[in-house]
């Protein structure tokens, strides 16, 4: 499968994970949405916001690989902070709406941008370069993490076998590139996926091994899981894992 033709079906896997946040924030109701979320300091309203902001950022990546001018994904952290501490005390009704309309829009641009803008290389907000088309994978991981983080029924068992193909196996790839002062617990571990195959050595192996699923590796790796299923040797708890998702491997600087 070309990289097109994956990225259009994740744009439609895109649209299906808005639609079940979509469906999880309307079941609840205002009191709900102050409450705390999965990730500290912010309640469930804070996520909502941050995931139709995001959509936006990622729209800006978007239009700089359409247009070759310049649009950083947030003009700077401050104003990113801001406006998600300022959406996060809207109604149930709005966040719904926003999620959706800035999903929406995400999708529009995704789907129309012109095929010779999908290899032009955009800067994340981390500083890390990539083409335009990864733009839309780095939106599945926004989707569908920060629903687990919305604490509201939705988890790791739910995602879908897709996305967790995919993710294990770029978080595998992206962590092995990283330097070893930057994996905290993980230096040193083998990471074996069972039922999906592969394995990626974290630095210098030193005998250590994690194992389980895709989905259980994924859960834990990613921070929305206390490693449940995943297998340590020697035996005790899994390591601590360090901020996920990791910049992606394989991309030059611009």
């Amino acid at each position: 499968m070309s990289t097109s033709e994956f990225s259009r079906e994740v744009i439609d896997d895109l649209d299906s994970g808005t639609e079940r946040i979509v469906a999880t924030l309307a079941a609840l109701d205002d009191a709900d949405l102050r409450a705390p979320s999965a990730l500290p300091g912010w309640s469930r309203a804070h996520v909502a916001t941050h995931i139709a902001r995001n959509a936006d950022s990622l729209c800006n990546m978007l239009e700089w690989a359409r247009t070759g001018e310049e649009i950083p994904q947030y003009p700077s952290i401050e104003k990113r902070n801001a406006d998600i501490e300022a959406g996060a005390g809207r109604s149930r009704d709005e966040l719904v709406e926003d999620v959706r309309a800035s999903a929406a829009r995400f999708g529009e641009l995704a789907r129309a941008l012109p095929e010779d803008a999908r290899d032009f290389t955009v800067r994340a907000m981390a500083s890390y370069h990539h083409p335009a088309w990864y733009t839309i994978l780095r939106r599945w991981h926004e989707v569908e993490a920060h629903h687990v983080d919305l604490a509201a029924g939705y988890g790791p068992a739910d995602w879908p076998d897709r996305y967790v193909g995919w993710a294990v196996s770029s978080t595998l790839t992206d962590a092995a590139a990283l330097p070893r002062e930057q994996l905290l617990g993980l230096a040193g571990y083998r990471i074996t996926v069972t039922d999906l195959g592969g394995s990626a050595v974290l630095g210098e192996a030193s005998g250590a091994e994690a194992s389980g699923t895709g989905r259980a590796v994924l859960g834990w790796l990613s921070g929305r899981s206390d490693g449940a299923g995943v297998t340590v040797r020697p035996d005790g708890p899994p390591p601590e894992v360090p901020p996920w998702p990791h910049a992606p491997a394989g991309f030059p600087a611009a």
